[in-house]
């Protein structure tokens, strides 16, 4: 597998330059972004400001359950994140997906159902899965994830949370600490419905649609190895590698945003 390695100290230095010389032209692909679990699409602010600052066509996908959405966790099913995404997209065509974490599963079937749209899905630090398999399944085969220690899941209410004490080793260790004591206070519990439920996808539809993945060296949520394995086992061969937690939209969300407008021509 070729593994991209992006040399961060360089790529601070010339982010801003290489943005300002990027053509404004308007893209004619669609990035849309897919948050992850105990995440929204708020958190990718910064990432889609960068991209739609250079001319991108973006849409931030906030799942039902999410950020400032109330939708009843009864309510709540990996069906219904699929179909919001869908209606997100309409008939737009050339779609680069953009998964984050569970984001992975959910742009994967999406892949599937829309395949002739789908131009391209980019993983960050995602779950990427095979037919029959779902976030739970795959999750299981962690050993380096952090997340089964501080994991507090309420079947009875059909949520999972993590321990509040846990969730900056979790999620965003390298993150300043203003933002990780925000998320800290803030984190609203992930309903459990869709990280249980398996996707149907097809070779010959979500296996046709080109795949990039973008590593997150120094994840407690998905384990290094795990991501490699993931991507391997799905073909991809192009792969970027960030040293950031769990979150690189919030660490690197330029050097993040570069990697999207790169891959999204």
């Amino acid at each position: 597998m070729k593994n991209l390695i992006l040399v961060i100290t360089a790529l601070f230095i010339t982010t801003f330059t290489a943005f300002a010389q990027t053509s404004k032209a308007k893209n004619s692909n669609t990035i849309v972004i897919i948050h992850g679990a105990w995440s929204s699409s708020g958190d990718w602010q910064h990432v889609t400001d960068d991209l739609i600052a250079e001319g991108n066509s973006v849409i931030p996908v906030n799942l039902p359950g999410h950020g400032r959405d109330n939708t009843a966790i009864s309510a709540i099913s990996l069906k219904l994140y699929v179909d919001e995404v869908k209606k997100a997209i309409g008939n737009k065509q050339n779609v680069i997906l953009v998964g984050h974490s569970f984001g992975g599963i959910v742009a994967s079937e999406v892949a599937e159902q829309l395949a002739p749209q789908i131009k391209k899905i980019i993983y960050i630090a995602a779950y990427v899965p095979k037919n029959g398999e779902s976030l739970l399944s795959i999750a299981q085969t962690d050993a380096e994830s952090h997340v089964g220690k501080n994991l507090i899941v309420d079947e009875k209410a059909g949520i999972a949370s993590i321990k509040k004490d846990g969730i900056t080793d979790v999620f965003l260790a390298d993150a300043p600490k203003q933002v990780a004591d925000y998320v800290s206070n803030n984190l609203k519990p992930e309903p459990l419905a869709p990280l249980a439920t398996p996707v149907t996808l097809s070779e010959g539809r979500f296996g046709k649609v080109s795949k990039v993945f973008v590593s997150s060296l120094n994840d407690h949520t998905i384990g290094y190895t795990l991501q490699q394995k993931m991507a391997k086992d799905a073909g991809i061969e192009r792969v970027y590698s960030l040293p950031s937690s769990h979150t690189p939209f919030i660490v690197f969300p330029h050097v993040l945003a570069q990697v999207i407008a790169l891959e999204a021509k």
